[in-house]
């Protein structure tokens, strides 16, 4: 069983940053591939990032790529997310995700211009 809880969240203006974290337990984090995902308002849920267990490869959307970087510190069970030169249309709940299998509660993103 793993639990996440992200934080970092907020409302910031575009062209700013926002870095989240989600925070794990249970002892298989360091074993799964974990990966953000986001929700916009009226849309469904989007992969944005995902980072493999000893995070030597990781992936992102074309949408977020050169703006976001993920990471992760398995030593403290934290994935992270940098977000840089944050949009409007990077509005949105954002979630992590361990092993496509288990999933946080969420943290709010607001991107006002």
């Amino acid at each position: 069983q793993v639990q996440l809880v992200e934080s970092g969240g907020g409302s910031v203006q575009a062209g700013g940053s926002l870095k989240l974290s989600c925070a794990a337990s249970g002892y298989i984090f360091s074993l799964c591939t974990m990966a953000w995902y986001r929700q916009a308002p009226g849309k469904e849920r989007e992969s944005v990032s995902s980072i493999s267990s000893r995070g030597g490869t990781t992936s992102y959307a074309d949408s977020v790529r050169g703006r976001f970087t993920i990471s992760r510190d398995n030593a403290k069970n934290t994935l992270y997310l940098q977000m840089n030169s944050l949009k409007t249309e990077d509005t949105g709940v954002y979630y992590c995700a361990a092993c496509g299998n288990y999933w946080g509660q969420g943290t709010q993103v607001t991107v006002s211009s």
